[in-house]
């Protein structure tokens, strides 16, 4: 694996951010730092950065690759449901701008061991901290077969939940489903024959559906956005890539909802979300589905 990580839409976030020599910006989703690096050499002399991830490995590699400017730099291993705890302990009360990058980092999903993959065997872990939580096996072989197709429907959005659902819950009677290859082989069984050879994987809305459940990922997602626009001085924007509709979707609703009313905090920047080049989806496939929306934090007088 590359030490160095190239983000999706980086070259965007930062037009959109447009950093600046002394102001103070947020990575909530750190990674392995690419983004952030960009942001530091785009900014110039002494611009500050605060970086958060859940990934403790994550958190090393970033570390390594923001060494150039460890001065300028804090880094926390950490949720961004904490963000404005570990803004504050960095030093900071207001910042210019925040970034969000959703989803699965290359350096989980390109590991077997990780367990994001169905297209490679390994445990059915899916934890982003791998310190904390219930593993995607765990929900696999003890939920009812009620709660696994509410979940692949409402966080996967599978046409086919039910489906899945009792054939998981008949196949654990026999073995455990504690590997990425034996959830696969199981959904393959379970969904009609056009669906398995359809554009995307059988398997993709059931593990987008777990991966979003053991991570919280929708849970924690609002109130943080919410946080980081409260962090903003005026003027300052928050940058949020999303991967997928729900996410997307939830974004949208909560920007156009701090934008609207008698009092609103924000205003929308990207009436559409900026999407990735033709060029950015051939050097990175993953790009495709990346949707960034922006917005700035409006002069205190019109909030008043």
């Amino acid at each position: 694996m590359n030490d160095v990580h190239v983000p999706v839409l980086a070259e965007e976030i930062c037009y959109w951010l447009s950093p600046k020599a002394g102001g103070i910006y947020v990575d909530c989703t750190l990674g392995m730092g690419g983004t952030s690096l960009k942001i530091l050499e785009r900014a110039g002399n002494n611009a500050y950065l605060v970086g958060l991830d859940r990934d403790p490995e994550a958190v090393a590699y970033a570390e390594k690759n923001l060494e150039p400017y460890s001065q300028f730099v804090k880094i926390y291993h950490g949720n961004y449901s904490h963000l404005i705890e570990f803004v504050h302990q960095a030093g900071f009360e207001k910042v210019d701008g925040v970034v969000f990058d959703l989803g699965v980092s290359s350096l989980q999903f390109d590991k077997p061991e990780r367990g994001f993959s169905f297209s490679s065997d390994g445990p059915l872990d899916m934890r982003m901290n791998q310190t904390q939580g219930p593993k995607a096996a765990d929900l696999v072989n003890c939920l009812s077969e009620k709660e696994l197709a509410d979940l692949l429907f409402v966080c996967g959005e599978e046409r086919f939940s039910r489906r899945i659902a009792r054939a998981i819950v008949e196949a654990r009677k026999t073995y455990a489903l504690d590997t990425t290859q034996a959830l696969v082989a199981v959904i393959k069984g379970a969904v009609p024959s056009a669906y398995r050879r359809g554009r995307i994987h059988c398997a993709t809305r059931t593990f987008q559906a777990l991966r979003i459940r053991v991570n919280q990922e929708l849970d924690l997602l609002q109130p943080a956005l919410q946080d980081a626009v409260s962090l903003l001085k005026e003027g300052g924007r928050l940058c949020v890539v999303a991967f997928h509709s729900l996410e997307d979707r939830l974004v949208k609703h909560l920007f156009r909802s701090l934008a609207g009313g008698d009092h609103p905090t924000i205003t929308v920047l990207t009436k559409r979300p900026i999407t990735a080049d033709e060029q950015e989806i051939q050097e990175n496939p993953r790009a495709r589905s990346a949707k960034l929306r922006v917005v700035q934090r409006l002069p205190e007088e019109a909030l008043s």
